[in-house]
């Protein structure tokens, strides 16, 4: 549709794996070239990384001044990030820790702080402005409101997600297209919408 996409990984992914031979420095590093090599299948514009340490996340002041800068300075119209409010997913899928904190901690950058100048008054002093987000929409929701036919770029997702090999077994993607797939045959991703 004529959009930049930029992606912003907040934390390293040091320590999600089962594979006794990875290290969290080696992880760390692997999960990067993954999440670059997906972005650039995607056609993503860039990938931004925080660095924050894996399973360690907290929607601290320092976590939303890093994604309140990256805001700020990248200013987008939209804003999507992981819904902070379930533990508990449709019943069955525990949200990750780490997810809602980067969620919530998004969410705490879109509204307020990116908006108000007041927030973090060195960012104005380093040129980065203000800045006002349009629409939030929030994955992994118990409270979807709003659908996206990805029908004719399901593959080309699923391509995508195989770039996390360290992440994403191959039985996954069978349950991802179950997952997507309406009762007529569309491919539909829901996401809880926020016009603001």
């Amino acid at each position: 549709a004529g959009w930049e996409v930029r992606y912003l990984v907040v934390t390293d992914g040091s320590k999600g794996s089962e594979d006794p031979s990875h290290t969290p420095a080696l992880l760390a590093a692997l999960r990067q070239e993954e999440q670059r090599a997906a972005a650039a299948i995607l056609g993503v514009a860039s990938v931004g990384f925080l660095g924050f340490t894996d399973g360690e996340l907290q929607a601290t002041r320092d976590t939303v001044e890093a994604i309140t800068r990256e805001l700020r300075a990248f200013r987008p119209f939209a804003v999507y990030t992981h819904d902070p409010e379930p533990v508990i997913i449709g019943d069955s899928f525990i949200n990750h820790a780490d997810h809602r904190a980067a969620g919530l901690a998004t969410v705490d950058a879109v509204y307020p702080t990116a908006r108000d100048r007041l927030n973090f008054p060195a960012h104005l002093e380093q040129g980065l402005a203000p800045h006002k987000v349009r629409e939030l929409y929030l994955w992994g929701s118990n409270a979807s409101n709003f659908g996206a036919d990805i029908s004719a770029v399901l593959e080309v997702k699923i391509e995508a997600m195989r770039a996390h090999a360290s992440q994403f077994p191959e039985e996954l993607f069978e349950r991802m297209r179950e997952f997507w797939r309406e009762p007529d045959g569309r491919y539909v991703e829901r996401f809880r919408r926020v016009v603001l």
